[in-house]
């Protein structure tokens, strides 16, 4: 199976160079950095809560500049009507007697949506939204298209608190909280934002909306049988711990944990791509209570793929991934190594190469991948 990858493999280590970007820029979000990605490729919604000032905008606008696709962003308020968002009747077709939209430069054509301030979101275009966000379809009167919506993101300082709009915050399948850095963080912080000003953004790596839409069509090659025991465990001790989880949403789940496995050059689930489910909570208070369940399933997963998420917020080691290379190529030198532990190394070195591309120091990443790449040129030569 994966060998037929080979093509989708180069899209994943794409993709990752776009989000290290994110990360070199945005100090202190790199949980939300791969939380994008992740719903691009899953193809689902991610909500950001957080106050003014915790670059939620931005994040999301730096991600659009690496998108090559069409964006839409706007700010709702309680006024906001549906001709702002989805466009005007067209005039021309309204003579004819046609009720048709002008959506050009509008909502129903973009790749990438932002909607800040989601919560404003009033009753005149909140019906239309439940619909554009739970099925990607546009219906206005007897107008019905599908939508090219590869990435729906909603931002907002507070939680909902009447009914209709958690409707619309059910929506969203991911919430994460977008937080000002830690104080010990201040200082890189300044750096990065003062070095975002003096460079040219031209060079920085870039991936397109066509690449992400092969992306999400590889995502039924995922295997999930294996953890599917343990996924349907973790949802019934959600559910007793009181988290809302119903089964669209545990359905949904699914392509999130697919796409965890996919951006870690995987065609297996194993248990840490559910690290996901960390940020499924519904209120603040649920936020540690969600986090201990699931904490408690990817953090007893050894396996060499596993998610670099899944250990919270530390990146991969370098030392270790070195160490690792380190071991698998004296194993590989060896005479008396056979066949089966030549292809067990193989496999090995394989999600040490996905491990690798998590690195978001570029100095370490080359130290890293200069053995990594000399022992894969040994391994194809024999």
């Amino acid at each position: 199976m994966e060998h037929q990858l080979t093509e989708e493999w180069q899209l994943v280590e794409q993709l990752n160079r776009v989000a290290r970007h994110l990360k070199s820029t945005f100090v202190g979000k790199d949980d939300i950095i791969d939380l994008m990605s992740l719903c691009l490729v899953g193809r689902e919604n991610l909500f950001l809560l957080g106050p003014p000032g915790t670059a939620k905008s931005a994040l999301v606008r730096a991600l659009a500049q690496r998108l090559q696709g069409k964006t839409f962003e706007y700010l709702l308020t309680r006024f906001t009507e549906p001709n702002e968002l989805f466009g005007p009747f067209d005039i021309r077709q309204l003579r004819e007697g046609n009720l048709m939209t002008n959506t050009d430069g509008m909502l129903p054509e973009a790749h990438l949506i932002f909607l800040d301030e989601l919560l404003n979101a009033n009753s005149a275009i909140l019906n239309s939204l439940l619909t554009v966000l739970n099925e990607r379809v546009f219906r206005r009167g007897r107008e019905t298209r599908a939508l090219p919506a590869l990435l729906m993101v909603g931002a907002s300082n507070h939680l909902p608190e009447d009914e209709a709009l958690q409707a619309l915050f059910d929506r969203f399948l991911v919430r994460v909280h977008c937080d000002y850095v830690a104080p010990d963080a201040l200082a890189e912080v300044l750096e990065a934002g003062w070095n975002l000003e003096r460079r040219a953004d031209e060079a920085a790596p870039t991936i397109t909306a066509e690449e992400i839409l092969r992306l999400q069509a590889a995502l039924p090659l995922v295997d999930l049988g294996p953890v599917r025991p343990a996924y349907t465990d973790l949802v019934r001790k959600l559910r007793l711990a009181g988290v809302a989880v119903s089964d669209r949403r545990a359905v949904k789940l699914q392509r999130l944990l697919a796409a965890s496995a996919l951006l870690c050059q995987r065609t297996t689930v194993i248990p840490s791509d559910m690290w996901v489910l960390r940020y499924i909570w519904d209120t603040d208070e649920q936020r540690e209570v969600v986090a201990g369940i699931v904490d408690a399933v990817v953090h007893a997963d050894a396996q060499p793929a596993r998610h670099p998420r899944a250990a919270g917020h530390d990146a991969p080691d370098a030392d270790a991934l070195l160490r690792e290379i380190g071991t698998l190529a004296a194993q590989w030198e060896l005479p008396e190594t056979s066949p089966a532990e030549r292809t067990a190394i193989k496999d090995q070195l394989r999600y040490l190469h996905g491990r690798a591309q998590w690195l978001t120091n570029e100095v370490q990443r080359g130290y890293v991948q200069e053995p990594l790449d000399a022992l894969w040129q040994k391994v194809l030569q024999a």
